[in-house]
This record gives C-alpha cells, structure tokens and sequence, in this order.
C-alpha cells in the first residue's frame, strides 16, 4: 500500500453505486429465487414483459442496458418454465416476439406485489425528498434508462 496515494476507494462513487446496488437488491433477489427459482436477468425480462407486454429480446435489451447473451439465457430459462412464449415474425424470420404466459403473468404480478412493498421499505429509509432526488439523480446516472 501506497501511503501517498490519496485515493479512497470507499468514496469512489461507482464503487459506492455498486455496494448499494448490491445490498439494497439482496433480499428481494432471495425472494424470486426462492419462489420461482430466477436468476435477476430472468426476473429482469419477466418484469419487462409484465409492464410492456409483448417485445423481442432486443428492445428489452435497449431497455435494459443487459447483454443480449444473459437475455438469450433467460429467455430460454423462463420458457423451459412455461413463463413465456417466443414467436418467429412472420415476414422477417430473425425477428422473435417474447410473451407472458398466464403462469408467466402469474409470477410477474406476484414478484410485482413483493417489488413495490420492498420499494416502499426501502424509500422509508429516507425522506420523500430525498427519496425523489436520489431517483432523480440515479435515472441521470443511468442515462434515463427506463
């Protein structure tokens, strides 16, 4: 260790991001694991899905900012469960539309309840003010990802 090196990786504001991330998403990720098995990209599609209803896995992928090959994986994953259906556009083969099943619709208004209680947890950390700057400050961050 360097003691001229003045740099504080505690402070270090994507570091900070990524620990929030991390331990404010802990025990809702142990919630749709143990109901449904999910991993968070399969949680994360099922979500897009529930809210915009039918899309391919390239929109969600915009949406998302979530590599096309974790997509492709989830995907894959949510219809072996029966969560979601993949139908090849008529006219133009490459493209694939992703839908909910009624189970997939199930578990997505489910995982739903459980996300806006835990949202609602966590907000009451803060003030309603706060909670609406760090928002603000976090979807800027994000470059207004959805």
């Amino acid at each position: 260790m360097n003691g001229d090196d003045d740099f504080d990786l505690q402070d270090f504001l994507p570091y900070l991001l990524n620990q929030a991330a991390e331990e404010s998403s802990l025990a809702f990720q142990q919630i749709y694991k143990d109901r449904y098995g999910m991993l968070r990209t399969e949680w994360r599609v099922l979500f897009h899905l529930g809210l915009y209803g039918r899309m391919t896995a390239r929109e969600i992928g915009r949406m998302s900012k979530m590599h096309k090959t974790k997509i492709s994986r989830a995907v894959a994953k949510l219809a072996e469960r029966r969560f979601l259906t993949r139908r090849r556009d008529v006219d133009d083969r490459r493209l694939e539309y992703l839908e909910l099943t009624a189970a997939g619709q199930r578990a997505y208004r489910d995982l739903r309840g459980v996300a806006m209680a835990y949202d609602a947890n966590l907000a009451a950390q803060f003030s309603p003010r706060d909670v609406a700057t760090l928002k603000r400050m976090l979807q800027a961050l994000a470059g207004g990802a959805e």
